[in-house]
């Protein structure tokens, strides 16, 4: 049998565990990875705040699944190939264990992204793969014989039997005009994690504060969230906004991301609870200023800023506070309404959601329906997760998946 070449392009987490899986399962194949920018495995690098968030320490599937907005189905039977698990095991079998932390997110026990970094290019040099960098792919073109011609922006023609697509995410429709048409029209993309711009805030001179448990939603939409939220000095980030702006967005989209933000910051009370405590507080606290003595366990700087918007003087006692403004308190708490003019998204973490329709693959091994020999991976498809270690995982599984059957 002659030598398969097998081109992947993309560099990234998907693109490496695919060449990588290729690599380990072909051994006679020949394995090129072609990356546009200078370096490779960036996300990886910079995730997780430089420590790259690997995965979720979720090991259920059925679990496991419902972190995805887009692609929970497909990812169902993907996962029964390559799963939470088995990334773990990966990791620890080539000199990399992970550790989890208290909120289920799994990072490499040396805190550096480095470690995932050198544990894959150590791999691929291990294996033999070639990577090229500064190697853009400008057309890709089935020939008469069924191999792939790839015009690389270098001015040279590759040849491969096979080919996997794992570039991750384009932000618009245009940028996969590159791609052979699918069988499957493409799933329009659109952004997925980012943060939410408030310019008109109060509470932008509190950015660094954060609170961790608040419940936000969407006025007029079903969606809503909980957790930590953090306040910046353009708006609201934090798991809870990042989990809101991934589950709603297309309809943020759709609203031009001009929306308004409810935030309810005890949300473990509804309205009469809360009023009854603050109620309780006030008569056993009767002597103590208001903005000194905090009933919620809230930031200080937050509750200042409460008090001050609610009409409350710094000199006001909480036995000698009226209904009007104690009233306007309990609304803040629990019924904060923001006006959102835009989102902030982080380039280099960019996650979109749209892209190539996994009903246009086959499901079992990620080939393309239209075009045999042709396989993809990682975020180029309609799947992403939300923040915590679920969008790698998607990465590591579909990579693995693409790479196990695109030398059969």
């Amino acid at each position: 049998m002659s030598s398969l070449t097998i081109a992947v392009i993309g560099g990234g987490a998907a693109g490496f565990f695919g060449a990588i899986t290729a690599a380990e399962t072909f051994p006679e194949a020949s394995v090129i990875i072609l990356e546009k920018n200078r370096t490779v495995l960036n996300k990886v690098r910079i995730s997780g705040g430089g420590r790259c968030n690997v995965t979720h320490a979720c090991f259920d599937n059925r679990q496991l699944v419902k972190h995805y907005p887009r692609g929970e189905k497909p990812l169902r039977a993907l996962l029964t190939q390559f799963d939470a698990t088995a990334t773990v095991n990966w990791f620890e079998r080539r000199g990399s264990p992970l550790k989890t932390e208290a909120d289920g997110r799994m990072f490499p026990t040396t805190n550096t992204s480095d470690t995932i970094v050198d544990c894959l290019l150590t791999t691929a040099r291990r294996l033999g793969i070639q990577v090229r960098t500064s190697c853009g792919v400008a057309t890709i073109r089935q020939t008469e014989t069924r191999t792939w011609s790839l015009d690389l922006l270098t001015d040279e023609t590759l040849i491969a039997d096979r080919v996997l697509i794992a570039t991750g995410g384009y932000p618009q429709p245009a940028s996969y005009n590159w791609l052979p048409r699918q069988t499957d029209e493409l799933l329009s993309p659109v952004p997925s994690l980012f943060t939410f711009n408030v310019p008109d805030s109060y509470l932008l001179p509190l950015a660094g504060v954060s609170v961790p448990d608040a419940g936000v939603s969407i006025v007029g939409a079903k969606q809503e969230q909980r957790g930590p939220v953090l306040i910046t000095h353009w708006g609201f980030s934090g798991p809870a906004i990042l989990r809101l702006s991934a589950w709603a967005a297309r309809e943020l989209a759709n609203l031009d991301y001009r929306f308004t933000l409810r935030i309810n910051w005890v949300p473990d009370l509804n309205d009469n609870a809360l009023r009854s405590k603050l109620q309780d507080f006030r008569q056993q606290n009767g002597k103590k200023l208001v903005v000194s003595q905090n009933p919620f366990g809230l930031p200080t700087r937050l509750w200042h800023s409460f008090a001050a918007e609610s009409g409350i003087p710094e000199v006001q006692r909480w036995a000698d506070l009226p209904a009007k403004p104690l009233n306007r308190l309990a609304e803040r708490l629990t019924n904060s309404q923001f006006q959102v003019a835009g989102k902030t998204t982080f380039k280099d973490e960019f996650v979109t959601c749209g892209g190539i329709s996994l009903n246009g693959l086959n499901g079992q091994t990620l080939e393309s329906n239209a075009w045999p020999g042709l396989f993809f991976a990682g975020e180029v498809l309609d799947i992403d997760g939300i923040t915590g270690g679920f969008n790698f995982q998607n990465a590591w599984t579909t990579g693995y998946v693409a790479g196990l059957h695109i030398g059969r």
